[in-house]
């Protein structure tokens, strides 16, 4: 689509409705409607009518808005507020700049929220029902209170200037909104405020239907029978004399400044990979520690906070960071609820070939799948409001749609920076509000801060800016691309460690695969980083040696992997464990335990710890217990011996871990809608010109005094009588019976509220009622 050019708001003819106006628009212009609101093209409208009426209901209008930010929705503000023939000027007046506001002003018509009548111009008649009833914070008019226009200006400053100091008072509160106010009639504010109603500066207005918090004038409790009070409202006029003719305290038409921070382009990418193989790494440990000893899935679903804790402590991580660690990792399908009749949180099948891919193409489907997830880890924790318990990580109440357009704002305000620059997080927020203001403040605030923070987690970001696969994330890039951006930055994998006399091992980088399977199983991981540190314990050893490892293998698998040598310490350790190790035997008679040393057992009988076994010795190297073969093995490991079972001949059994793996989760069908983008919406305008084509051609055989009534869209039902009503003209109507006849009536509506239509039909004098859904057609007479 060709660059867009200036609409010169001002210049352009006026019309008498927004149909009329959206009728007269180009091609271009309309695709560029369509484009800025795609909810008008789901379903694709039958003429240009029903587009206009839909542009103009109140859920589209909502929507629209929403997306506005700070600049034109102040501008839209002044636009409603504005008197009679507004124009760019005196809407400029109204914001108290001298800014050209024109392009700020076609980008609200372009949106087909404002449009140009024969008195300046109008907004689209549901914007004030959207904004609510005190726009900008100012009440209604004094037409719209009283029915005759008020005074101007300069008199009402006259009238501000004399009023007493009582008076005053009660003017500074309601200046910048709330515009109501409740007196009391014997309060001591009473006398200031009666000055105000007699000389027109505040009005009487009736309850409202939906009461809103409104200052009290005065401090004092309503005598008995004396009532709650008189409500008031300051006219829109006045409020806007008391504030200097702006409607503002403070015109934002530009985004706030970006501060913002030198890192540096090649070590932001170097960061960034460090953190990417950090997650990589704390992936493939979630997923070995909940293979062979799962968690349970709560019954309401989730993850119990007692195994989030337990798994934040054995990798070394925030709580806060180990919940976003499973969740990204249940959004990429790497684990999963195994549907079982006891349900448990277990890696999918899926993850074995995840494993088996290149760290660049991990990572993207990791990174692709938080940048699209609607899951909020930040929640876990939290209580929402309709629950009365936590949010629990993988959980239901972690759903929360608005996070996927939050994170990529927060990365499309970092995208704005230049290459290897960072922000804060509090410019970021800044930014983000001014972007929409509408949104909740304190929400966007903790979201925003949340999504940069995983961010730097995730290794989209490094040091706070940007990484070169980061800012290829927000635009879009598919996951080849990322792989490729991000492989170059991430460290290359070692196949040595630097094993220590103090019983650790300094691994230089990511360790090759089967290399870091050695250190994960005889090794526990003391601290993470650059260079991760791992620290061989009796109980790492034994669990190596419980697989089937010989003393011997281990040491010569650790010699050959240490580019330091292995210190004696590490071997003396390792000999030591396997001394003892498998000393006791245990096997499953009811079950038995043979010792060549009787004093073991002579230990195991006297330990009060071992008491629930109920050991019985049968010969002096033989003791049997009723307990089952594995439950004795657990229980004596936790005693501190280190027993192993074997077979009725005597040969130890290798126990084998086993893996639990749940079922790969289908991944979502892809969209079957099409998109709403320049093709489509191409396409669709010449729909829509072909279709009024038509219509006007049909149009043009029709009695102007009894037009042909067709079938139309609820929508645009809705939309002509509720103009119709506005502006105080007939439309004709046809209208089906119970039994099926139509008949065709001249109807004045005067409200239409709860799906039926209330008015007069040509020839009654009392009202009547149509229900929308009985009303086949529409024409204006």
């Amino acid at each position: 689509m060709p660059p867009r050019a200036r609409l010169h708001t001002a210049a352009r003819p006026p019309v008498r409705s927004l149909a009329d106006d959206i009728r007269g628009r180009t091609d271009e212009e309309l695709s560029r409607l369509v484009l800025g609101r795609p909810d008008l093209a789901r379903p694709a409208p039958a003429d240009l009518t029903s587009l206009a009426a839909r542009a103009s209901t109140r859920a589209s209008v909502q929507r629209c808005i929403e997306t506005l930010d700070r600049a034109h929705l102040q501008v839209l503000e002044a636009v409603v507020v504005a008197p009679d023939r507004a124009g760019p000027p005196e809407v400029a007046g109204l914001l108290g700049t001298d800014r050209d506001v024109s392009p700020l002003l076609d980008r609200l018509w372009e949106l087909a929220l404002v449009w140009h009548g024969p008195d300046g111009l109008q907004v689209v008649r549901t914007v004030p029902e959207v904004l609510g009833p005190y726009p900008g914070g100012l009440g209604p008019s004094t037409r719209e209170i009283t029915g005759v226009p008020g005074p101007g200006p300069e008199e009402l400053r006259s009238l501000v200037d004399s009023a007493p100091e009582a008076a005053t008072s009660i003017l500074e509160r309601l200046t910048w909104g709330p515009p109501v106010g409740v007196l009391s009639p014997q309060g001591p504010g009473a006398a200031g405020a009666r000055w105000l109603l007699a000389h027109g500066l505040l009005a009487p207005v009736p309850p409202a239907p939906h009461p809103m918090r409104v200052p009290r004038f005065d401090s004092s409790t309503p005598a008995p029978g004396e009532g709650p009070g008189v409500r008031v409202v300051l006219p829109r006029e006045v409020g806007l004399v008391l504030r200097g003719g702006g409607v503002h305290r403070e015109t934002r038409l530009d985004p706030p400044d970006q501060q913002r921070r030198e890192v540096g382009y090649a070590a932001a990418d170097a960061a960034a990979g460090g953190q990417v193989s950090d997650l990589l790494a704390l992936v493939e440990e979630v997923a070995n520690r909940w293979g062979p000893e799962p968690p349970r899935v709560l019954r309401t679903g989730g993850l119990a906070v007692r195994d989030l804790r337990h798994l934040a402590v054995a990798l070394d991580l925030e709580t806060d960071r180990a919940a976003w660690l499973v969740e990204v990792m249940f959004c990429a399908g790497l684990v999963a609820d195994d549907g079982e009749i006891v349900p448990v949180w277990a890696p999918t099948r899926s993850f074995d070939e995840w494993l088996g891919q290149d760290a660049g193409t991990r990572w993207a489907r990791v990174a692709t799948a938080w940048f699209a997830s609607t899951r909020a880890a930040h929640l876990v924790g939290a209580r929402p409001a309709a629950t009365p318990t936590p949010a629990n990580a993988l959980g239901p109440d972690v759903h929360w749609p608005p996070i996927r357009a939050i994170r990529a704002e927060v990365l499309g305000e970092l995208a704005r920076l230049d290459p290897g620059e960072a922000s804060t997080t509090a410019s970021v927020v800044e930014r983000l509000q001014w972007r929409r203001p509408l949104r909740n403040a304190a929400l966007l605030e903790v979201a925003a801060t949340a999504a940069l923070h995983e961010a730097e987690w995730l290794g989209a970001t490094g040091r706070g800016a940007l990484s070169s696969a980061g800012r290829a994330l927000a635009s879009g890039a598919d996951a080849p691309a990322l792989s490729r951006l991000m492989s170059g930055h991430l460290p290359s994998p070692v196949d040595h460690v630097l094993i220590q006399a103090d019983l650790t091992a300094i691994a230089p980088g990511p360790l090759e695969g089967s290399l870091a399977a050695l250190m994960r199983l005889s090794a526990e991981v003391e601290s993470r980083g650059g260079a991760t540190v791992h620290r061989f314990t009796q109980s790492s050893v034994r669990r190596a040696l419980d697989i089937g490892w010989t003393a011997d293998e281990l040491v010569d698998s650790l010699r050959r992997s240490s580019r330091t040598g292995l210190p004696q310490p590490v071997e003396y350790l390792v000999r030591d464990v396997a001394r003892r190790h498998g000393q006791t035997r245990i096997g499953g008679a009811t079950a038995y335990i043979r010792s060549d040393d009787e004093a073991v057992l002579e230990s195991m009988v006297a330990d009060r710890a071992l008491a629930a076994l109920q050991l019985r010795r049968i010969a002096t190297s033989v003791l049997i217990s009723p307990a089952d073969p594995l439950v004795l093995i657990e229980l004596l490991r936790d005693s501190g011996y280190a027993p192993v079972q074997e077979r009725p001949d005597g040969t130890v059994v290798v126990s084998a871990t086993r893996q639990r793996r749940a079922a790969a989760r289908r991944p979502a069908a892809p969209p079957t809608v099409t998109p709403v983008d320049a093709t489509f919406t191409a396409s669709l305008v010449h729909g829509l010109r072909a279709a009024e084509e038509s219509a006007d051609f049909r149009r043009s055989q029709e009695d102007p005094d009894r037009p042909r009534l067709e079938p139309t869209d609820p929508t645009v039902t809705l939309a002509a009588l509720r103009d119709a009503a506005a502006d105080r003209h007939g439309v004709w109507i046809g209208h089906a019976d119970m039994d099926g006849r139509t008949e065709r009536i001249l109807f004045y509506p005067d409200r239409v509220e709860s799906g039926r239509a209330y008015g007069t039909v040509k020839g009654e004098a009392h009202e009547r009622g149509f229900s929308i859904h009985r009303i086949t057609g529409v024409a204006q007479a």
